[in-house]
């Protein structure tokens, strides 16, 4: 019977049901897995699961049982793939499992900030409600309808947001940071039109050396004082300190799921950034509902009885 190894098990949460990998084969799981603990643990591995510990050439080469690696995520970016394609280890992913996660996390985030929640919540939990002289009380917010909404990286994850945002009576437009994504459904401008014109800005690209620091201190100063910000991407698309040195000059508002360094490192522009009160940071949870890590673990499963 294979030998299948979780090493950062962790990652995926402790309130799914495992009981399909151990059907399987021999399961171990660990929590988390320094470098210096992958060969014992992954040893006698036929299977592999990871989801950020990274596989270098220097460790598969003392994993020679490994056939098979499976990402517990999209990317696969921490996996030596060329040393794997050479070696006959399989590397499977897994994708499209999050969409539905990330697109409700987007516009959860949005109203948050567009409908002043913050303050709200903590105008009530403050007792000053009781202390009104009316039964209501106005910090101004507005409506979502007839806003206009950039969205930077129209994939999979960006159409369906588009395609909720025309719902809500917004005017879509676009930019495409690989400057092949053409979709006559929604306008495609340029990056800096999209800054300087949108209402609501959300990025949902990937990381790669075209989107890398993408908005910095040149143009994060194009947005429009009352828009709102928010990366559902990764980190590093936007430059967090250029970010911080902007918002003491401008007042958009800003959702962040995702950072550079996660987690976060103390002296960081994070701890700078998340006591702003015109931003809301959340810790990298868009993509992680319950029903979307359910479909994850079900097609690394799908993926070990198909390769091997």
């Amino acid at each position: 019977m294979q030998e299948i190894v979780f090493l950062d098990a962790k990652t995926l949460g402790s309130d799914l049901d495992f009981s399909e990998l151990k059907s399987i084969g021999n399961y171990f799981s660990y929590e988390t897995t320094e470098k210096d603990e992958i060969l014992a643990r992954a040893e006698n591995a036929d299977v592999l699961i990871v989801n950020k510990v990274k596989l270098t050439q220097e460790i598969l080469s003392k994993l020679p049982k490994v056939k098979l690696i499976c990402v517990a995520a999209t990317g696969t970016d921490n996996i030596d793939i060329t040393y794997a394609k050479k070696n006959n280890i399989r590397v499977e992913n897994v994708s499209g499992y999050s969409t539905d996660s990330v697109v409700q996390h987007t516009f959860s985030m949005l109203f948050y900030l567009l409908g002043q929640t913050r303050y709200y919540d903590e105008y009530t939990k403050g007792n000053q409600w009781e202390k009104s002289d009316i039964f209501t009380h106005f910090k101004p917010y507005s409506d979502l309808a007839n806003k206009k909404w950039g969205i930077i990286g129209l994939g999979e994850i960006g159409k369906q947001v588009a395609i909720i945002a025309k719902n809500f009576g917004c005017d879509v437009q676009y930019f495409s940071t690989s400057g092949k994504n053409n979709n006559d459904q929604f306008k495609q401008v340029n990056l800096d039109d999209l800054l300087k014109t949108s209402d609501i800005i959300s990025i949902h690209a990937p990381l790669n050396r075209n989107t890398y620091n993408l908005l910095n201190k040149n143009n994060l100063r194009l947005l429009k004082n009352d828009s709102v910000l928010l990366n559902l991407g990764r980190g590093g698309i936007i430059n967090e300190q250029d970010l911080f040195n902007v918002l003491s000059a401008h007042s958009f508002r800003v959702g962040l799921d995702v950072l550079e360094q996660e987690p976060p490192v103390p002296d960081s522009s994070y701890q700078k950034l998340v006591k702003l009160p015109n931003v809301l940071i959340t810790p990298h949870i868009a993509w992680a509902s319950k029903e979307a890590r359910q479909k994850l673990l079900n097609q690394i499963v799908d993926n070990i009885n198909s390769s091997l």
